[in-house]
């Protein structure tokens, strides 16, 4: 109970060496500013580092589907390589055999109806115009 009566009231309380406690007050208050600066310089740089990532993150994704589509064109054209390359091996076996006399001479009597001597040629009905009369008459 003592000690109770000792205290006295905060509005009967005397300060004690006034610039002291001001000085103390002050290095509390920068230290109270440098924490505010702190946190902000932090955000900032947070929402900086954030915008960065979202840019990196965005164009690494557009670069994914560039390339996916640069792929599907890869393979697209291979295709078309390897068709092309067997079109050309199909026209240099045909080059090769337009050499032999007996095959032009075969090919002349097929399609120009030319003969040998001593040889009778008869014309038959192909069968493309057949199916095509067949297909007609269906129709």
């Amino acid at each position: 109970m003592v000690q109770k009566q000792n205290r006295k009231s905060p509005a009967t309380i005397a300060s004690i060496n006034k610039e002291y406690v001001q000085s103390l007050q002050q290095k509390v208050d920068r230290k109270k500013a440098r924490k505010v600066r702190l946190y902000r310089r932090l955000t900032v740089f947070a929402v900086v580092a954030l915008l960065m990532l979202g840019y990196f993150t965005h164009s690494f994704f557009e670069q994914r589907k560039v390339l996916a589509l640069k792929e599907q064109e890869k393979t697209e054209m291979l295709a078309a390589l390897k068709e092309k390359e067997d079109e050309q091996e199909m026209l240099m076996n045909q080059l090769a055999k337009l050499e032999d006399d007996e095959y032009i001479a075969k090919l002349a009597r097929q399609e120009y109806f030319l003969s040998d001597d001593n040889e009778i040629i008869f014309s038959m009905p192909n069968k493309k115009v057949e199916d095509k009369k067949k297909t007609d008459e269906k129709e």
